[in-house]
């Protein structure tokens, strides 16, 4: 019986996608969701049957959904977050948990960076302007030297710096709770700690992963430290945000705006953040360019393989080596 592959990444089911063929040369029937947004944990279920992996999305893989799914093997995350997977769940039904890690790091820069232009120049509101018939505005914050923090220096983070300081020449504080002070200072990042960014900062870019310990990160006391002519920019996740304190600052104008890719509940329908002329937003959006897509599906793809002909699927990219075939050798590690 020939094994499946399903894919809930809604957006690549009407792309050209060649970076399935190795699954399909290798004898996997590839089945797409038929959905236009994420699967409910119903939807999930309904379609799991003769499921080997799935090229998973936000969708939730929960307790329930993975007792429902005998036949799977395999959830290969098409992103970087693992925040909608029960990784415990997962371990105690054998189910491998595959992550896209360095598939889209430089794309997801990219959106940040984006939205981080964006409010600097005050592009929506200037485009607003010029579609309703006005002209003239006044000044803007801009780019050029001004001074960037950047929380968390994983690959986004990095990859963010690098355009920022390269591009221009701004000044870029790097927290990390971890740091990596050689890296920081053969880069130019000068490593602060939480409070002295949040003071000193024209944009703060959030690049932290959301877990129990950084639920809410960003709240009303941590948001009082900002200036008041400062941008937040979010690209992560939106719980790493307290959605009503940003509300509060933003609409009292202690902060001067935000740009948001991602919403503590998405999509974000009905709430008032979307009502305000400070905000920017995106729907969950910044990696999603053609290089992201490559990069994570193929890493998706390589994993998918690697579990079918028992093999390790690489250093790294699995939270839950456990589940794993006794006595597999990472590649990165073999002599």
């Amino acid at each position: 019986m020939t094994r499946k592959v399903l894919v809930l990444v809604h957006q690549m089911a009407s792309r050209p996608a060649p970076y399935f063929q190795p699954l399909r040369d290798a004898g996997f029937e590839i089945v797409h969701s038929g959905l236009d947004r994420l699967a409910t944990e119903d939807e999930l279920i309904s379609r799991l049957p003769g499921v080997y992996a799935t090229i998973a999305g936000g969708e939730p893989y929960t307790e329930r959904v993975f007792a429902a799914a005998p036949e799977l093997r395999m959830v290969a995350r098409f992103g970087v977050g693992w925040d909608q997977v029960d990784v415990a769940a997962a371990t105690r039904h054998g189910v491998t948990v595959a992550m896209a890690f360095g598939g889209n790091h430089e794309s997801v820069a990219d959106g940040a960076f984006a939205l981080l232009a964006g409010v600097a120049i005050d592009l929506p509101r200037k485009h607003q302007l010029v579609v309703s018939g006005g002209w003239g505005c006044g000044f803007h914050t801009g780019l050029w030297r001004k001074t960037v923090g950047i929380v968390g220096l994983g690959r986004i983070g990095r990859a963010l710096a690098r355009r920022c300081r390269n591009g221009f020449e701004m000044r870029v504080l790097g927290y990390d709770p971890v740091p990596d002070r050689a890296y920081a200072t053969a880069h130019g990042i000068e490593l602060v700690d939480l409070e002295t960014l949040l003071r000193s900062a024209d944009f703060v870019s959030l690049h932290v992963p959301h877990n129990a310990e950084t639920e809410g990160f960003l709240n009303a006391a941590r948001l009082a430290l900002m200036r008041p002519t400062a941008f937040l920019i979010n690209s992560a996740r939106g719980a790493l945000v307290d959605e009503e304190a940003l509300l509060d600052a933003l609409r009292q104008r202690r902060i001067a705006g935000a740009a948001l890719d991602v919403f503590r509940r998405e999509p974000p329908t009905g709430s008032p953040l979307l009502e305000l002329d400070n905000v920017v937003c995106l729907p969950h959006a910044t990696g999603m360019d053609d290089n992201g897509e490559v990069g994570m599906a193929s890493r998706c793809v390589a994993s998918i393989l690697a579990l079918a002909r028992g093999e390790h699927p690489g250093e790294g990219f699995v939270l839950n080596p456990e589940t794993l075939p006794p006595g597999l050798i990472a590649p990165s590690r073999r002599a």
